[in-house]
């Protein structure tokens, strides 16, 4: 693992947390909760599509460019040791659990490297001031000059999912968001990439990039699945915290921004699939992510990135390893709900 902590790198409180939560998802005997699964190795393809600022302008005033990529993917997960604790003023303390990740991101045409992305998943228990239900938070340094802090939900869901449609039109601030022509591959354009580096994208990939999940999953029988939906901006109730932070090239001056990252949302499914012909059930990861990105201060410019990715080795974490103050008894119960069942 390119991010492994220290093998004897444990959290640990001082002063200890007076009533520290083992369990912070009622239901889910495990200190991480709804993020159990994730530890290891992941490895899959996606789809990239991001409008970028294209300077100077165009003959025709251009001052956009697409770029679509066919993706290559690896996301790497490790447990943190301990508790991380959190020092209330309003309401008693509170402890985390969670996980490094370092994503990699690559063209899988040309080769060259898009994206690298450090950051931590946890879990944050109930809380009462402010009165939140258990969530799952996601912080992320991206190389291009921003942070993200991204909370949400978990939900655990019996079947495979429903993927909606999701569109990149660029959204004036007023008026409707439409299709620009670089969005038509028909069309040939030097504002988009060239055709030698999109081979294998098509117009339904352009026109709804979740299709590539949908894609992906044709012919899988998805048993169960963990919903992770997390955003920087606080959606209807829980009133999650989240935001983002971009450097000042980024963010810009008076004359405005040069691609400032106002706003990120995604969602993850973490899948349960069974195995085809006789071989082995499996766990799979896909996501969809958009970023809103701004460098005209009249319109908003979606940035979306979808990915399917495969563990590629079994990994359980004890929950010894994650919690090692969690008393006997509960280790116990842990111990005896993960036992093979006769």
């Amino acid at each position: 693992m390119l991010m492994d902590l220290k093998a004897n790198f444990s959290f640990r409180p001082l002063p200890p947390i007076a009533a520290p939560i083992h369990l912070p998802f009622p239901g889910i005997l495990d200190p991480l909760g709804p993020l159990k699964d994730l530890p290891g190795t992941w490895v899959g393809t996606g789809f990239n599509t991001i409008w970028r600022p294209f300077f100077p302008k165009g003959p025709g005033g251009e001052d956009e460019f697409l770029e679509l990529n066919l993706t290559s993917e690896q996301i790497e997960f490790a447990a943190i040791s301990g508790p991380i604790p959190n020092r209330g003023f309003l309401q008693p303390d509170i402890n985390m659990f969670g996980l490094t990740y370092l994503q990699q991101i690559s063209d899988a045409v040309v080769g060259g490297g898009l994206h690298i992305e450090p950051g931590i998943w946890a879990t944050v228990p109930q809380t009462t001031n402010p009165a939140e239900p258990p969530t799952v938070v996601r912080m992320a340094s991206i190389p291009h000059g921003t942070t993200i802090l991204a909370q949400g939900t978990a939900t655990a869901v019996p079947s495979g999912p429903q993927f909606q449609p999701v569109n990149i039109n660029p959204i004036p601030v007023h008026g409707p968001a439409v299709p620009f022509e670089q969005q038509n591959l028909s069309q040939p354009s030097a504002f988009r990439s060239p055709p030698a580096q999109i081979v294998g994208i098509t117009q339904a990939m352009v026109n709804n990039p979740n299709s590539v999940l949908a894609t992906a999953i044709q012919g899988q029988t998805i048993t169960s699945m963990t919903v992770l939906q997390v955003s920087t901006t606080a959606p209807p109730p829980p009133t999650i915290g989240g935001g983002t932070s971009n450097t000042a090239f980024l963010a810009g001056g008076p004359a405005g921004p040069n691609a400032d990252a106002v706003t990120v949302s995604a969602t993850f499914w973490i899948e349960n699939v069974k195995g085809a012909n006789g071989a082995p059930d499996f766990l799979q990861l896909q996501y969809t992510q958009t970023v809103m990105l701004v460098f005209d201060e009249g319109i908003k410019w979606p940035h979306v990135t979808v990915g399917t990715l495969r563990k590629k080795v079994p990994s359980i974490v004890p929950a010894a390893f994650v919690d090692p103050q969690m008393p006997a008894e509960l280790l116990a119960r842990i111990h005896a709900d993960q036992a093979p069942k006769v």
